[in-house]
């Protein structure tokens, strides 16, 4: 005999500033939400060593404690959080069945996404190790922890450029490294970063890439090492004698080669995601702005947000699902219940 699955009246993926913001709200709604922690615990601002620009705390505080007041206060107002990562939602019929990769299965009235989008990164030696430490993937979270240093940005994106013209507000000098000679970016940044070069707040370093970062945790990052060949792609080409390796002194190094919803689970169903993954919400003016097209699910965060995200930000919208979500389970969920009784009446 199958056994039957946990029912919960909300399920939220995701343990970040918007799922534990919709968390409270939801759970203060008695809507009694289960959280999922998902593959990183706490999201990305858990990389983040020093979080100075949160409302409400002037002294600043770490990323992960932040996100344990955040778990506390949710906890205090009756949610559960549980580790658990979200391999399939089932939106086919209701209430919606959810499939975690252990092999867990729930069934939810309502469901929230909240599951973030993951910085990419390089994979090169010393990234890991010094990734809160001198090593970030958000100039706007840590740049001003690097003031007067020399900062090396890595991409040629939109968001490379964004963050190098960012950064000159701290840096003595900015890098912009780019494995290629011509940039992926919109001329409207590529012109504003111009400005940036001309004023020599700005070097861009073509055809060049990352190949390791040295330093330590104590003493945060201490220099790199570099490749360039003016073919392009010097990674590729280590054996090629035109190809250049050599060390660079800088105090901090931004990746900036973009971000991966955290969408997978959300392929087979009804809601639309962008080309790149993200989830389309309904936005606009009023209530329901975080509704996805499928009804009863819902949309938060980085997951939806792919320009400001900032944990501010995340946590408003985790607010406006976890709300939009009771008013629908508070018109469709539980007046469908309600209705036969009433028409035995």
């Amino acid at each position: 005999m199958t056994e039957t699955p946990e029912h919960r009246r909300l399920i939220i993926a995701g343990s970040g500033i918007a799922g534990l913001s919709a968390a409270i709200y939801a759970a203060r709604s008695n809507n009694e939400p289960l959280v999922l922690e998902g593959d990183e615990p706490g999201g990305q601002l858990t990389l983040t060593s020093e979080v100075e620009n949160y409302p409400g705390f002037p002294e600043g505080l770490s990323g992960p404690d932040l996100i344990n007041r955040m778990k506390e206060q949710a906890e205090r107002f009756g949610t559960e959080i549980d580790h658990g990562i979200v391999t399939e939602v089932d939106d086919s019929d209701r209430p919606f069945r959810v499939e975690l990769r252990d092999g867990t299965v729930y069934t939810c009235d309502a469901f929230l996404a909240a599951s973030g989008a993951s910085a990419r990164t390089l994979g090169v030696p010393g990234e890991d190790e010094l990734m809160g430490y001198g090593v970030s993937t958000c100039a706007t979270c840590d740049g001003a922890f690097f003031r007067d240093e020399d900062m090396l940005v890595v991409g040629g994106g939109d968001a490379a450029f964004e963050e190098a013209h960012f950064l000159t507000k701290f840096a003595d000098t900015v890098y912009l490294a780019h494995r290629r000679e011509e940039f992926r970016a919109e001329d409207y940044w590529i012109d504003k970063v111009q400005k940036k070069v001309d004023a020599g707040e700005i070097e861009i370093m073509r055809n060049t890439e990352l190949l390791e970062i040295h330093g330590s945790a104590e003493d945060g990052v201490d220099h790199v090492t570099l490749a360039r060949n003016e073919a392009g792609y010097p990674s590729e080409n280590l054996d090629d004698p035109d190809t250049e390796t050599f060390d660079f002194d800088v105090g901090a190094v931004f990746m900036a080669i973009g971000h991966t919803p955290n969408t997978a689970y959300l392929e087979e169903t009804g809601v639309e995601l962008d080309e790149t993954g993200y989830i389309v919400t309904e936005g606009g003016e009023g209530g329901g702005q975080t509704r996805t097209g499928v009804e009863g699910l819902f949309g938060a965060g980085d997951v939806v947000d792919f320009h400001y995200q900032q944990a501010v930000t995340a946590a408003g919208m985790g607010t406006k699902a976890a709300l939009d979500a009771d008013d629908y389970l508070e018109d469709e969920v539980d007046e469908k219940a309600e209705a036969p009784a009433e028409a035995d009446d």
